[in-house]
């Protein structure tokens, strides 16, 4: 999908991520902060990545479109679609010798 992504991609996530002030846009967590997971005590850090909030499309840059997200808030965010996608390709795989009909 990265080819999908417009050449300006890091001067408009820059750009995302200053209108932020550098923190998650849903819990607040700043940018490459430190926390030490429980269940291993691994020092692990936030990293933000941006979402696309209103649609999946790489090629829609709109501000209004675009959220600074820590990776546990932009998960949370994307599991319904994921769940969707992963619910259509099993559904694609189950029937993938029949005739087809429509396409999901």
């Amino acid at each position: 999908m990265k080819a999908r992504y417009p050449k300006n991609w890091k001067e408009i996530r820059n750009q995302i991520l200053e209108r932020a002030n550098n923190r998650c846009e849903m819990c607040g967590v700043e940018n490459h902060s430190e926390y030490i997971r429980e269940k291993d005590g691994k020092r692990i850090k936030h990293v933000l990545t941006i979402a696309h909030i209103h649609d999946d499309s790489p090629e829609n840059c709109n501000p209004d479109n675009l959220m600074a997200l820590c990776c546990f808030c932009h998960n949370k965010l994307d599991a319904k679609m994921r769940q969707q996608h992963a619910r259509a390709t099993r559904y694609k795989k189950k029937h993938k010798n029949e005739p087809k009909l429509f396409e999901i």
